[in-house]
């Protein structure tokens, strides 16, 4: 495959992450708890459930929606981690599930040209393969962070792994990488 042929099947992969992997699973976390655990703070230093999730919106919304997609970027990046709530859950969900559709759509009218363009987005110099990757990347390190805090204040397995079933052929269990 060309270089220039990789843009698509790129852009396809990180919409599909942010949508049909992290955000479903972000979902399920903040209808598993409380508006109380939604805010909880495990010490000053560290973030709640909800911070993280307007964090997530913001930065989708700035790097994608603003940055590559030229709408205007309205972030208050500090109110994403001052706010104490309460902020419904359904409310998180509906802003994170709209921001991630706006992005979804950006991506859909992005090409390799638009890929290897320079952006400046939240003060950095990048190009638009670079912000995308970084926004997947973003999503998914703080998808992990709340998901644990949620594993923590449930006490429960949420049942996101689902590994395939290993049916042996030729002597190799099928489904894992090889060696």
């Amino acid at each position: 495959m060309k270089p220039s042929n990789l843009a698509r099947p790129f852009l396809d992969q990180a919409r599909h992450l942010l949508a049909q992997v992290y955000l479903p699973r972000i979902a399920a976390c903040l209808r598993e708890l409380t508006a109380e655990q939604i805010w909880w703070r495990p010490n000053p230093a560290s973030n709640s459930v909800g911070n993280l999730a307007l964090h997530l919106e913001g930065n989708v919304r700035q790097w994608i929606v603003s940055g590559l997609g030229g709408a205007p970027d309205r972030r208050v990046r500090d109110w994403e981690f001052s706010e104490a709530g309460p902020i419904p859950p359904g409310a998180l969900i509906a802003r994170l599930r709209r921001t991630v559709a706006d992005a979804a759509r950006v991506m859909g009218k992005l090409d390799s040209e638009a890929l290897a363009r320079l952006y400046s987005i939240q003060g950095f110099r990048v190009g638009g393969l670079r912000a995308v990757f970084h926004v997947a990347e973003h999503f998914s390190h703080h998808t992990g962070q709340i998901i644990l805090l949620t594993k923590l204040l449930v006490g429960k397995d949420l049942k996101f792994t689902q590994l395939p079933q290993k049916r042996e052929k030729r002597g190799k269990p099928q489904g894992l990488p090889p060696l």
